[in-house]
């Protein structure tokens, strides 16, 4: 390995360890100087988006069984025309 090849590996792995480090001391908090005690009614457990997933997830199912329903149908059709094309080249020539 020569020697230009070392150094640019030498900045690029720095370069990446500051990247990594920066985000590192990014995402740090600051502590928290007192701590509270929660009385049992204070806190209250909420899935503000259960909605949404609901629908989300009927969309998706209605969505697939479109698909298999659509492709139900081509897949009838296909073999609806092949059986015509099978009853040309079985039938004697004209």
């Amino acid at each position: 390995m020569t020697a230009a090849r070392r150094h640019t590996r030498g900045w690029w792995i720095a370069w990446a360890l500051t990247l990594v480090l920066s985000g590192a001391a990014a995402a740090a908090q600051a502590p928290q100087d007192d701590f509270l005690l929660a009385k049992p009614g204070d806190i209250q457990e909420s899935l503000p988006a259960t909605p949404f997933v609901f629908v989300a997830y009927a969309f998706a199912w209605a969505a697939v069984a479109f698909y298999v329903f659509w492709m139900w149908r081509r897949l009838a059709r296909v073999e609806k025309e092949l059986a015509e094309v099978r009853g040309r080249l079985q039938s004697p020539p004209r």
